[in-house]
C-alpha cells in the first residue's frame, strides 16, 4: 500500500524529495510550485522552478497558484482527496484550509534542528552563526511558522569550511530519505510527533543585501563565517581598485590566516585579508562577468601589493 500526495515545493533544494517519494512508489496527486519567474539575462523570459520541471518530465500535474488563500484554490486542493501533502521548500503561506485539505494532514521537510532556525534562510544563519551541526526534520505543519510536532530528525555536521552550496546540497539528499521514511511510518500508522520544546527557538532571516558585503572590520571568524554561508550564491563581496577603478569582487572562500593589519589590507603575495581581529586568505573569487577562479589565477590578472586595501 501507497500514499495518494500532494507535493509542494519550489526551488532546487525539493526536488530530490519529489524524486525520492516517486521512486518509494507513492502516488503524486499533483505538484504544487511557484509561479513561473522572470529570468534570462533581460529578466523578460518567464522561467519555471526547478520543481515544475522536474515534475514535468515526470509527467505529473503541476499547479501554479499566486496564492492559495481563495476558496477556489482551497477546493481545488481538497478535491485531490490526497491522504497527505508533502512540503519542502514551497515559499508560499497556507493557510487552515490547506493545512486541513487532506487526510493526514501536510508534513514540512525543514533544514534545521527546530527549534533552530525557524523561517527562510535556516542553512546560511548556521553556517554565519558558526553553529557546528544543523540537520533535517520532519514536522507536521500547523499554522505558526514552523512551529509544529517534530516526527523525525537527521543531524549532519557542519565542517569548518563547508560552504553553504555544499551543505544545501547534503541536507537536500538527507532529507528525501528522511521523507520517504516519515511517509512510510504515516502508511503504517506508526509515525509518532514530538512537541517542539519552547526553549532554544531562533529565526532565520531572509539575507539581507546588505549583509552580502563584507564588513572587513569584523573578526577573522565571522568574515569566514560569512563568506561560506553566502556561498556560491548570493555571494559575498568586496570592492578592490582596479585600473584606478573600483570593482565588485564576490568571494566564494576563504581559509584562516596568520597576520595582523587595517581592515582589508592586503597582508601578502598570497591573498591574506587582515579582518578586525586576524585575517583571511582568499581562496576562490569571481570577477564581476566572469566565472569562479582561484585567488592565484585572479591575481595573474589584477596586481594587489602589500598595503593595497578591500573595501
Amino acid at each position: 500500500m501507497t500514499l495518494r500526495l500532494i507535493f509542494m515545493g519550489t526551488p532546487e533544494f525539493s526536488v530530490p524529495t519529489l524524486r525520492a517519494l516517486c521512486a518509494a512508489g507513492h502516488e503524486i496527486a499533483a505538484v504544487y510550485s511557484q509561479p513561473p519567474r522572470p529570468a534570462g539575462r533581460r529578466g523578460l523570459e518567464l522561467t519555471p522552478s526547478p520543481i515544475q520541471r522536474a515534475a514535468e518530465a515526470m509527467g505529473i500535474e503541476v499547479r501554479t497558484p499566486v496564492s492559495l488563500k481563495g476558496e477556489t484554490e482551497q477546493e481545488a486542493f481538497r478535491a485531490l482527496r490526497a491522504d497527505a501533502a508533502v512540503v519542502v521548500a514551497y515559499g508560499l503561506l497556507l493557510p487552515k484550509a490547506i493545512l486541513e485539505g487532506t487526510r493526514l494532514g501536510c508534513f514540512n521537510g525543514h533544514a534545521s534542528l527546530l527549534p533552530r532556525w525557524r523561517g527562510a534562510a535556516p542553512i546560511q544563519r548556521a553556517i554565519m552563526t558558526g553553529d557546528a551541526e544543523t540537520g533535517m526534520m520532519v514536522m507536521k505543519m500547523d499554522e505558526g511558522l514552523d512551529t509544529g510536532p517534530v516526527a523525525l530528525t537527521a543531524r549532519v555536521a557542519i565542517g569548518p569550511d563547508m560552504t553553504g552550496g555544499e551543505l544545501h546540497d547534503r541536507l537536500s539528499e538527507t532529507g528525501a530519505a528522511l521523507m520517504v521514511e516519515a511517509m512510510a511510518k504515516l502508511e503504517r500508522g506508526e509515525l509518532a510527533l514530538t512537541p517542539q520544546p519552547a526553549d532554544g527557538v531562533t529565526y532565520a532571516k531572509k539575507i539581507d543585501k546588505a549583509e552580502t558585503r563584507i564588513d572587513w572590520t569584523r573578526p577573522a571568524r565571522e568574515v569566514h563565517d560569512t563568506v561560506r554561508a553566502l556561498s556560491p550564491a548570493p555571494g559575498a563581496w568586496c570592492e578592490v581598485t582596479v585600473n584606478g577603478k573600483a570593482e565588485r569582487l564576490k568571494v566564494l572562500r576563504t581559509t584562516r590566516a596568520d597576520g595582523a593589519g587595517e581592515p582589508g589590507e592586503v597582508l601578502d603575495g598570497d591573498l591574506a585579508i587582515a579582518c578586525g581581529d586576524g585575517a583571511v586568505r582568499l581562496v576562490e573569487v569571481q570577477r564581476a562577468g566572469a566565472k569562479p577562479m582561484t585567488a592565484q589565477d585572479f591575481l595573474r590578472g589584477v596586481r594587489l601589493a602589500t598595503g593595497d586595501r578591500l573595501s
